[in-house]
Parts: C-alpha cells; structure tokens; sequence
C-alpha cells in the first residue's frame, strides 16, 4: 500500500532485445552485482510492498520467466542454511544489493504480459491495461534500470498530489534523454525526446528518468490516445505529460537519491561502469561503519554483506548472497564467501572459499582451504592450506591444518587430524557418517572409512585404514605388515 493509502501497481517495461548487448540472453537477464537486472527491479517492488507487479516481456519471453521463476525459486533454499545462526549483540553495518527477506517467486505475484512488438514505451504501457486496476496509482520503471531504490520510490509517490509525478534529474551531458521543458513559473509543461528537440531545448540539462508515478485513472485515460507522429514513429510515454498539463494538472517531480539510480544498461560498456558505481556505493557504506578495504576498487559485493567494528578486507575478495562477518575478522586476498557467517576475530587467509557454512569465533582458515555446504567450525578450531570440508562439524579447538578431506563427519572438541588424513564417506552409492569423539589424535594420512567412530581419547596411528569403530582412549593402528626384498631391482624401460 502506498503512503497515500493507494493500491498500488508495479509495471516493469522488460520488453527489449538489448542488441548492444551482443547477447542470446535478453538485456534484463545480464547480471549486475550477481543477479539479474530485472531481478534488481523486482526486489525493490517486494520491499515497496506493491499490491501488484506487471511484468511486460517481448523477446525471449520464455526465457526471462523460466529465469526469473528459478531465480527466485532457489533464493529461499541458499538463505535457509543460515537459519540456525543467532545474532550477535554488536554494532554491525549492513550493505546490500538484493533484499534481505523472503524472495520466493509466489510472493512476488508477477503478472506478465506481452508486448508482441516493441512500438515504444507508451505502446508498452498500453498492453498493460487489461491487467491494470482502474484505481490506484501505477509506477512505471525499466527491467534494465535496476538500481532505482525504495526511498527515492517512495519520495515519487509522496510527491504525487494531483495525478502525475516523475523523476528528473540536472546532468552536465544530457544528450540522448528526455528534457524536461517548463514554463515561467517553473512548472513541467513538456518532455521533448532528444530526436524532436530544437537546438534550444538540447540545451535544457533537466532530464526525464522515464520513472513515472501515475493514477491509474489517467493512464486508463491517456494511453489510448497517444499517436506516433513523430521523428521514431513510435507511441511515447512521455506523451502523457502534455496531456496532463493540458487538463490543468501539475506534473510534480522528484530527485533521485543517488544519480546512478536512473542509470540504464544498453551495452557491455555500460553495464560495466554501472557495477564499478553500484560497488564503490556499497563500500563506501560500508566504510562510513568502520570496514577498511585494501582496494574499495578491488572487491565485489553480490549479495548482503553485514560487517561488525574493526573488519580488514583485502583485494579481490568476493562476496556473495548473504555474509555476515563478525568484529575484527581479518580476510586476506582472492577469497570467495558465499551465503556464510562468519564470527568475531576470525582469520580467513589468502585464496579461501567459504560456501554456505557457519564459522565460530578466533577461527583460522586456509590459505586454500575449501569449505563446502554445511559446514560448522567451532570456536578457535583451524581448518589449514588445501583442506575441504563438506557438511561437517568441526568441535571447539580442533584442527584440521593440512591437505585433508573431512565430509560427513562430526569432529568433537581438541581434536588434531593429521595430514593427509580423508573421511571415505561415499561408497558409490550412499553417504555415511564419521564420528571423532572429543580430544582424539588421527595419524596422517589415515584414512575413516565410514561408516565409522572413534572415541574419545582415542589414537590413530599414521597411515592406518580404520573400517571398524575405536573405542575410548585406546590406540589403533591398522596397516599392512612391512616387507623388504633384499637386491630390488626397479623396471627399466624398453
């Protein structure tokens, strides 16, 4: 509901090729910030809690629906690994680019609807009215503007007193846009399109967004009037503000929050000067809370990324869906954390990835380690250089330092695992579990063949195979009796 009490609609203009893009991929399905562009869009009608979204397609319909509908579809399953971490009573600052609820694609209630050819913007509104409640106000925005925010959504609604509100902005090169024609007393009067303007009107640097705020009532009345008589030959949108200002209604307008909010993507090019501003956006957020990056130039955030005091991120680290970092977690080079907590005083060392996994307080990770889905690491256990883990636990104080494979496994508390040493969890056919019990020392290079348990206390000599369970405090060793041959001779080639 908007903040008039309006119902409220969402059309989102989606229709376009994006032939620029060089892509068999419609525009609104490249990605910015790890998510597609029309994802962007949709998120910001949820959390505006629009009472309708419309959703107007043209080329690969299919394809942005299939898209769309998966995306959202899985978005709930990557956030519900998370759900199990609790919240920590520190001062924290957050910065996202996605939503932080519940995205699935049934919440979102998108109509959709096609425009079969794409004769303009007005042309694309008008397909929509079928669909369009007769009352209300509608929000006209762009699948390929993605970044428009939902205080600046809510400034256009909240300036829409009589019928028509818009977003405009001053620009040092306004060439290719809308310019925003007003008269003595400064009201709009017109938008003239770049192709129509005189000389005179190029040189208005107030530009038109395209962004609408409109009573439903008059676009119902204005769009089946609109002509294509004009230098495109196609029906604009901008149209209707003349003939709003013809019935003696005053166009109001509004400012963006951030100027890149009305930036469009048409090419690579663009597409790529949007992330770098969406990104130093973000970090600069971020670093108004305190986070310090080596290189705010060298980081991508696609996702939520919620820092605690006293954070140090260095260059090339990513991160993506939803991360939560605690107090002074130091994060060296080139890691990639996906969908993770990760808690105070933690030290994540170069070239780590981190997927969907909870980490405890005073953790060591890496260099090179893996984390898989579902792992937990206790607080100050170590999980070393070219280590994988993978739906695990690994208890309080243990460590696993060096080239391991845990997977399947619940490690207690103290525990040390040896070098070398791999859980054998998989049998070609089923997933089985290896249970360590608190304070168990595992030889290097041994190998648990699950289903298995050792005991507390218990000792696993190097290079052992252990197929059966080892009970408390006892030693087992299990490997093969060592021969020697006396005058070995070692092949030779032929």
């Amino acid at each position: 509901m908007t903040q008039s009490n309006q119902p409220l609609s969402i059309i989102i203009l989606s229709a376009g090729k994006g032939t620029r893009m060089q892509s068999a991929k419609p525009k609104v399905l490249q990605t910015l910030a790890g998510k597609p562009l029309l994802a962007h869009v949709l998120d910001t009608c949820k959390d505006i809690q629009a009472d309708k979204t419309i959703v107007v397609y043209g080329f690969g319909g299919e394809q942005v629906k299939t898209t769309i509908n998966d995306y959202y579809r899985m978005m709930p399953m990557a956030k519900a690994e998370l759900s199990r971490q609790t919240s920590e009573d520190s001062t924290s600052s957050s910065t996202s680019s996605e939503s932080n609820t519940d995205n699935s694609a049934c919440r979102l209630g998108i109509t959709w609807v096609e425009q079969a050819e794409q004769l303009g913007t007005g042309h694309a509104v008008q397909v929509t009215l079928d669909e369009l409640p007769k009352t209300g106000q509608s929000l006209i925005l762009y699948g390929d503007v993605p970044l428009v925010s939902v205080e600046t959504l809510q400034n256009l609604q909240t300036a829409n007193t009589q019928g028509v509100s818009m977003l405009t902005l001053t620009v040092n090169n306004p060439f290719g846009m809308g310019r925003i024609k007003r008269d003595a007393n400064d009201n709009v009067t017109a938008i003239v399109e770049q192709k129509d303007a005189s000389e005179a009107e190029q040189a208005i640097r107030e530009v038109n967004s395209g962004i609408y705020c409109v009573n439903n009532e008059l676009l119902h009345r204005y769009l089946p009037k609109l002509s294509n008589d004009n230098a495109q030959n196609e029906y604009y949108l901008t149209d209707i503000v003349k003939m709003a200002v013809d019935d003696g209604i005053m166009i109001a307008t509004a400012e963006p929050t951030h100027p890149f909010e009305i930036d469009g993507v048409n090419d690579r090019k663009q597409l790529a000067q949007l992330e770098r501003r969406w990104q130093s956006h973000l970090v600069g957020e971020l670093q108004k809370h305190g986070v310090q990056f080596a290189d705010p130039a060298r980081v991508d955030i696609r996702g939520t990324l919620t820092a605690g005091q006293d954070v140090f991120v260095d260059v090339n680290v990513v991160f993506e869906g939803d991360v939560t970092l605690g107090d002074n977690v130091y994060i060296e080079a080139g890691s990639v954390i996906t969908n993770s907590s990760i808690g105070n005083a933690c030290h994540i060392k170069p070239y780590c990835v981190i997927n969907e996994s909870i980490i405890g307080a005073g953790v060591d990770i890496g260099p090179f380690a893996h984390l898989r889905p579902n792992t937990e690491l206790g607080d100050n256990s170590k999980v070393g250089n070219f280590v994988e883990t993978k739906k695990s636990t690994i208890g309080k104080g243990s460590k696993v330092n060096h080239l391991s494979y845990i997977g399947d496994a619940t490690i207690g508390e103290g525990v040390n695992v040896g070098a070398g040493t791999i859980t054998c969890n998989y049998d070609g056919v089923n997933k089985s579990q290896t249970v360590i019990g608190d304070g168990a020392f595992i030889g290097s290079n041994s190998s648990l063949v699950a289903p298995v348990n050792i005991g507390k206390g218990a000792t696993v000599g190097a290079g052992s195979t252990i197929t059966k369970d080892v009970s408390d405090d006892t030693l087992a060793v299990a490997r093969g009796k060592q021969m020697q041959k006396d005058g070995w001779q070692r092949p030779t080639k032929k």
